[in-house]
């Protein structure tokens, strides 16, 4: 043994005798097992560590301009702006409900200024942490307060952190049809039929517009038809809307399905997120919503709700983040500024819907095998292709093609650089397929 491995010997020793022995670990791997990694981080990853120049993202769940890249919003650079300009600004604590000025424009912009619900005093309104952070604190709410702890029925497919989010709020999850392979639409039958056959006053989540991941919505005579069912079985209706104003680029008709809910006089809460239509994904921005039943006990039923559901945020996130807040506000609340958002929800929504419709037309000038025509009447960011897994992993291996292996591509990964490349890729996976 050499002379400083026994003096290393003798100073552990020494160490040892003095803080006495460690104590096992508690958590160790055994214990705690590696959780499995999140599939639509995971395909990132890949893709960032993809060598090719011809590799395409169609992965991402954010807006991308025709050169692939993040698009400030010129509306939100000019509230930026004047933030940054604005003497009195100061970095204190929000409320806990957030910002005044913000969650008031937010109720007016999803259920209207001229809402029963507003007028009536029936609705409140806490910000949350994006889209994200108001489907958890709906989920608790309801996991902690609904006498009857019913199931939440989520279509199928949805938003995958649905899943997560209400579990581990412990509401037990429950699946209705939605999405017809065959037809690439709406399974219109199935949903209707599932809604019946629901036990009364289950929770159904619903996505307002430009359903996540398919891109498809019911019309506004279905959403009168699920309306109709869901008040013969009692249902209590959760929406989610993360979309509004870049699915069609029209605030009003994206908002339709809730308005209507509302103006049917249901009790139900909204899920709400400024992450897509502001541009602001990272500041995590977004609203809950709760609008009460009307009658004559409805006023002071929403003030005991929103006091819970401040209770409940304090537990978590104690205040709300300001910046994109303030942001939203001042589009929100200006006028001038608010026709110019406008404006740019109409180019996010063009753009995408210049893609739909020229991926569909090179696809059928292609004559490449099936239909599809699902491309231009799906809606939003995400479009469900109809593509299977394996058709997925040689996009992705052959052409690399960066999807989510159920075939849901974004439309704003598309721009005119790629689209002829992808289209021939699609053209020709497809047709390999049918040789097999």
């Amino acid at each position: 043994m050499t002379s400083t491995q026994s003096a290393r010997d003798r100073l552990s020793s020494l160490s040892s005798h003095i803080m006495g022995s460690s104590s096992p670990s508690v958590f160790t791997a055994a214990t705690v097992a590696a959780a499995p990694e999140d599939p639509l981080f995971g395909l990132m990853k890949a893709y960032r560590e993809d060598p090719s120049d011809k590799k395409v993202d169609l992965g991402i769940g954010a807006y991308r301009d025709n050169n692939a890249r993040p698009w400030i919003l010129p509306v939100v650079k000019k509230a930026d702006d004047a933030i940054h300009n604005d003497p009195t600004l100061n970095h204190e604590y929000l409320s806990i409900g957030g910002l005044a000025e913000f969650t008031s424009a937010a109720q007016k912009l999803i259920v209207g200024a001229d809402s029963p619900a507003i007028r009536e005093k029936r609705i409140c309104t806490l910000q949350t942490i994006s889209g994200t952070g108001a489907v958890h604190l709906g989920g608790l709410f309801l996991s902690k307060f609904h006498p009857q702890k019913p199931a939440i029925y989520l279509s199928n497919p949805t938003w995958a952190n649905h899943n997560q989010i209400f579990s581990n709020v412990g509401l037990t999850l429950a699946k209705y049809p939605y999405f017809s392979a065959k037809t690439k639409g709406l399974d219109f039958n199935g949903m209707i039929a599932a809604l019946e056959a629901a036990p009364q006053g289950s929770v159904i989540l619903l996505h307002a517009c430009a359903h996540n991941p398919t891109g498809v919505d019911p019309t506004e005579d279905q959403w009168k038809q699920i309306a109709e069912v869901m008040r013969s079985r009692s249902h209590f209706p959760f929406f989610d809307t993360a979309y509004q104003g870049f699915a069609s680029g029209d605030l009003v008709r994206d908002s339709w399905a809730i308005r209507y809910f509302v103006e049917q006089g249901f009790e139900l809460c909204v899920a709400q997120s400024f992450a897509k239509n502001f541009g602001l994904y990272g500041e995590r921005t977004g609203a809950f919503h709760f609008v009460s039943a009307p009658g004559p006990d409805a006023a002071p039923a929403c003030s005991n709700i929103a006091s819970q559901l401040a209770i409940l945020q304090r537990s978590e996130i104690s205040n709300p983040p300001a910046y994109g807040a303030r942001i939203a506000s001042r589009v929100l609340n200006d006028p001038v500024l608010f026709k110019e958002w406008e404006a740019d929800l109409r180019t996010m929504s063009g753009r995408i819907l210049e893609m739909r419709q020229g991926l569909r037309d090179r696809l059928e000038k292609r004559g490449t095998p099936g239909s599809w025509d699902h491309i231009t009447s799906q809606i939003g960011m995400f479009s469900f292709t109809g593509l299977s897994e394996e058709q997925v992993l040689t996009l992705r291996s052959k052409w690399h093609v960066y999807m989510t292996k159920n075939g849901r591509i974004s439309m704003a990964g598309l721009n005119t650089n790629n689209i002829d490349y992808f289209a021939e890729a699609v053209d020709s996976v497809v047709r390999e397929s049918a040789k097999l």
